[in-house]
């Protein structure tokens, strides 16, 4: 599996799951440290909305001091990332549900989606860490269209809270990078699909 990263652009899109910001931030200062580049990519509710104890304006400035570079934050300034084939690879994480279905339907209202649309025009690999509550819901016909779609990949996920929240997916943000080396490679790091933490067998 490639390690190397040095001289590597990382797009790193986020999209409005504050629950799962911190290790974005933590993936972004993980992948500078190995040597990467990496640009953050905002999606427009990523920058309005407020959560996980900061205000939208902390959070745009705390992904700007984890990377290292100020955010692309509109759709106009994310055009350029397709004919310029500015990015080697772009993961999306945290992807909400919404994000998740907007990939699956060709819809590009935002900096992120834009992004997307711009990787895959030049077949180069978009990672998804999902964080959404209805990723086994009506949002699971995405998730398939995306399973079997070129070029794109997942950080392997779990049921974060399968009693009391039965169709919520999270990404195993522990294994994000390794996910993005394995996409590096053409290739979806296994298993996709993990136990919920904690389980216990039933009966036992």
């Amino acid at each position: 599996m490639m390690r190397e990263w040095r001289g590597v652009t990382v797009g790193w899109g986020v999209t409005a799951a504050h629950g799962a910001y911190g290790h974005a931030i933590d993936g972004m200062i993980e992948l500078r440290s190995a040597g990467a580049r990496v640009v953050p990519i905002l999606s427009d509710a990523a920058q309005r909305f407020d959560g996980g104890g900061f205000r939208a304006e902390a959070w745009v400035r705390r992904f700007a001091e984890a990377a290292g570079s100020e955010p692309i934050a509109t759709v106009q300034a994310a055009e350029p990332l397709g004919p310029e084939r500015t990015l080697d690879l772009l993961v999306v994480a945290p992807c909400t549900g919404t994000t998740l279905a907007k990939i699956a339907s060709s819809i590009y209202d935002t900096a992120v989606l834009t992004a997307v649309k711009a990787m895959l025009r030049n077949g180069r690999p978009v990672v998804l860490g999902l964080a959404t509550n209805d990723g086994l819901g009506l949002n699971a016909a995405n998730l398939a269209r995306l399973l079997v779609a070129r070029h794109v990949y997942f950080v392997p996920m779990r049921q974060d809270h399968p009693e009391e929240k039965p169709t919520s997916l999270t990404a195993v943000w522990d294994l994000c990078l390794d996910a993005l080396a394995a996409a590096r490679e053409g290739r979806q790091l296994q298993p996709l699909l993990l136990g919920p933490e904690g389980l216990a067998r039933r009966g036992a």
